[in-house]
């Protein structure tokens, strides 16, 4: 009997795998089998048999087509800046069906629709200006909030005797109430399923940040060791983020910012009492000094990690559920702080030093959400710019309850950070000249443009 290979007439091309089979037809016209011809499938070592799809490219074309990976694509960003995939989707048939007019109609179209167009470019731009207020708004609340904060903190150890460790610890007990939020919301409390890891990360990382720092005040003032761990976290953030996140900032920014670095440095130059070099010096006060400013900028460098981690995350995971991260790890990291630095526990035994406590704790949750919050949409190192404010604030505080001069670099320092933050609160905030027109003429220049 007659056999024909099948790819002779270069109709079909078959490949037989042990548990899919794959076809590859050609656009001439259908192989037909004809009586008593047997059809001969090629087979490995035989032309063509190469040609046809690999098992590999049909597991990746299952994966590519499967419910899971259609349903991966529709939880990321449901909602984009001009509104929600779905509205996309729908639009879609009908500017198919517009699109069957005549070509003088379409223009006619697009030309009267130039009107509703920029009403609708001005209602997006009032509602990202509202957006960016409330974030700004917050962060300068935040800031408000870590300046009482850094008050609160100091009021505490010099009049109750409560160490800064402990305070931090009391603190993280009562912030564990955080986690009705996301329990209320239906979310589990330790991060969505995929980020979890991350989410713990963050969390190690922000509560190692302030025992670091809560412990730099047994060794160094409050005001250097805040000051120092600002400047640090503001530097370190910038630039992990262009090393880990490729965010980079603007050339206007990046001055604003190194201006209120050189406003923090000038904060932290050393007095005349504290410059004179003819007096001996202890190599015990020497040491515990440089563990102290060690232990500010250690601090700075877990801040800035946790603000990029958590910028990496953005609105993958909630406030709520940061808060509660933060929290349940600062419970065990800073009872191994306090017992490496032997510091003693001491709970508060008046009235006062408990409402004193309990303020303390308001503050944090509140600088902590305003910050927070700015992640999502701000580069990491304008959320800690923005945080310098608590420095100038901390000082006017300071002044209130106890009456000391600054000296002269520390006001001009304070002035430069309040004229940086200002700045850069105003360069987003103040719409630019001629954005609206610049909008419309790019939208019109879509519409003459040939390729739609």
């Amino acid at each position: 009997m007659e056999s024909t290979h099948l790819l002779g007439s270069s109709k079909k091309r078959v490949k037989i795998h042990p548990h899919t089979v794959t076809a590859k037809y050609a656009t001439h016209t259908p192989y037909s089998p004809q009586p008593g011809v047997h059809t001969h499938f090629p087979q490995p070592g035989d032309e063509g048999y190469d040609d046809a799809p690999s098992f590999e490219d049909f597991g990746s074309f299952l994966e590519e087509t499967s419910d899971r990976k259609r349903l991966t694509e529709s939880k990321r960003w449901p909602l984009t800046l001009f509104g929600s995939k779905d509205k996309d989707t729908t639009s879609k048939p009908q500017a198919a069906a517009g699109g069957d007019g005549s070509e003088g109609g379409a223009a006619r179209a697009a030309k009267g629709s130039g009107r509703g167009v920029g009403e609708q470019l001005a209602s997006f731009g009032e509602a990202s200006v509202s957006a960016s207020r409330l974030t700004w708004v917050g962060l300068v609340g935040a800031a408000l909030a870590h300046g009482c904060l850094i008050v609160l903190t100091r009021l505490a150890s010099e009049r109750y005797s409560l160490g800064p460790l402990f305070l931090l610890l009391v603190r993280s007990i009562i912030q564990l109430l955080s986690v009705a939020v996301p329990l209320y919301r239906g979310e589990n409390p330790f991060g969505p399923e995929g980020y979890r890891l991350r989410l713990l990360c963050y969390g190690i990382a922000y509560s190692l940040s302030l025992c670091c720092a809560y412990s730099s005040l047994t060794f160094v003032s409050p005001g250097n060791g805040t000051t120092t761990w600002r400047l640090a976290t503001t530097a370190l953030s910038a630039t992990l983020a262009f090393l880990l996140l490729e965010e980079r900032l603007g050339l206007a920014d990046g001055i604003t910012i190194a201006a209120g670095l050189c406003g923090l440095g000038l904060v932290l130059l050393p007095t005349a009492d504290e410059s004179y070099t003819d007096a001996p010096t202890d190599p015990v006060v020497f040491w515990r000094g440089a563990f102290g400013w060690s232990l500010s900028a250690l601090a700075g460098l877990w801040m800035a990690l946790a603000l990029v981690g958590y910028r990496s995350l953005k609105e993958r995971v909630g406030v709520g559920t940061a808060l509660f991260t933060v929290s349940w790890t600062g419970c065990l990291l800073a009872p191994a702080s306090l017992v490496l630095l032997q510091e003693g526990w001491s709970w508060p035994t008046s009235a006062p030093a408990w409402g004193l406590v309990l303020g303390l704790v308001a503050c944090s949750v509140a600088a902590f959400l305003g910050m927070t919050h700015a992640l999502t949409r701000l580069h990491p190192a304008l959320v800690s710019a923005s945080q310098s404010l608590e420095i100038p604030v901390a000082m006017l505080l300071h002044l209130a309850v106890l009456p000391l001069a600054p000296t002269a670099p520390e006001v001009v320092g304070n002035v430069m950070v309040i004229l940086s933050v200002s700045w850069l609160v105003a360069m987003k905030l103040l719409p630019s000249r001629g954005g609206g027109r610049r909008q419309r003429e790019e939208y019109e220049e879509i519409l003459d443009s040939p390729i739609k």
